[in-house]
């Protein structure tokens, strides 16, 4: 078949290519600008995004495959950008990935991508994909081999169409295999360091990048951080400088680590407390897409992940609404944060997920015993 792979010039979307070239496909690159060749909001941008460019097109000519670059920076903007600065306004922890990946990336890309003859968009995502069945006629989605490594958590709101149209083929090796085969190959020269960072932000910096999108300006939005009985302790530096469970640079001096435990958008308070009171049973979840079933029509079991790295927590996952459910945990869990993804698993299976709204209340001490 014939194959677009996104390419973003590291080492997973390169092993991508190699696996589909040795299968026998038909492979050629295509690779996103999501930022403006002009700079945008750092005056490094431009040169950043240059090398990374010409990194890129030594890589596919090695690879031996087409690179096509595809302006995609409006349409990120509106989809992604602008949603990431609101939900910060509004005292949220937005994740970029879980919009850009059914909007962006196997949206308006995978057209680009079928617009050049493409059957399939691979990724270099860790996840795989369960074919339909004997008990059942859906796609499934899947935890990758490698639980480390495992993506299938950014992944949740595509529909079955963008899964029949997905390849990932990373999901059934570990990263290990896949660093070892960029080096025997003789790419590694090529590849840039893994990052971490938000892709439309090079400088890494997030907080700088929202200071200058921010209106108000930042000095406006200044407000107080008062513990839990609403005591004046200090003085934030606005609320989208902050997430849930924070301890670090809160600049308040105290005989016991403080966390931030809420954020007040409509009062612009940031609100701090002990360990314990971070700890919730219950939360809320919106914009809720089930993925390798059916909405369901009762209550289901699940294990729960409430942020990339968490650990899947049993809980029972009521549907709620429209789009919406209830997640209530066997045992509280740590750091509920609003804006962040609830992701509900069975087994490897994954089932669905939304993003995180209301707390339940606050978990006293001695409930956490």
């Amino acid at each position: 078949m014939r194959v677009a792979v996104a390419m973003s010039g590291g080492v997973d979307s390169l092993g991508t290519a190699l696996l589909l070239r040795e299968q026998g496909h038909d492979v050629f690159g295509i690779h996103m600008r999501l930022l403006p060749l002009s700079g945008g909001d750092s005056p490094d941008a431009e040169a950043i995004l240059r090398k990374r460019e010409e990194a890129l097109s030594s890589l596919a000519s090695k690879l031996g495959i087409s690179l096509a670059f595809v302006d995609m920076w409006e349409a990120f903007e509106r989809c992604v950008i602008v949603p990431f600065i609101e939900a910060y306004q509004k005292g949220l922890t937005p994740n970029p990935c879980v919009l850009c990946n059914p909007q962006i990336k196997f949206g308006l890309l995978l057209e680009e991508a079928r617009l050049r003859g493409a059957d399939h968009l691979a990724t270099g995502h860790y996840a795989r994909i369960l074919l339909p069945g004997k008990s059942s006629d859906r796609i499934g989605l899947c935890r990758a081999r490698d639980p480390a490594k495992d993506q299938s958590y950014f992944l949740f709101g595509l529909s079955q169409e963008q899964l029949g149209s997905a390849v990932f083929p990373l999901g059934t090796f570990t990263k290990r295999e896949v660093l070892q085969w960029a080096g025997d190959a003789g790419y590694a020269p090529l590849l840039p360091e893994e990052s971490q960072e938000i892709c439309f932000i090079p400088s890494g910096n997030y907080q700088e990048f929202l200071k200058k999108r921010l209106s108000p300006p930042p000095h406006a939005l200044q407000g107080p951080i008062l513990d839990m009985e609403g005591n004046l302790l200090g003085e934030h530096k606005g609320i989208f400088a902050y997430t849930v469970g924070q301890r670090r640079g809160l600049g308040i001096s105290s005989t016991a680590p403080l966390y931030v435990v809420e954020i007040e958008p409509a009062d612009n308070i940031v609100r701090v407390g002990r360990d314990h009171e971070l700890f919730r049973s219950e939360l809320e979840v919106e914009k809720v897409n089930w993925v390798s079933i059916p909405t369901p029509s009762k209550p289901v079991q699940a294990q729960v992940r409430i942020r990339n790295q968490h650990r899947p927590a049993p809980a029972r996952v009521t549907p709620a609404g429209e789009a919406g459910a209830v997640v209530r945990f066997e045992e509280p869990q740590r750091a509920v944060t609003p804006g962040q993804a609830a992701v509900f698993y069975d087994g490897d299976l994954l089932l669905g997920g939304g993003t995180i709204m209301k707390q339940d209340r606050h978990i006293s001490s001695t409930e956490c015993l």
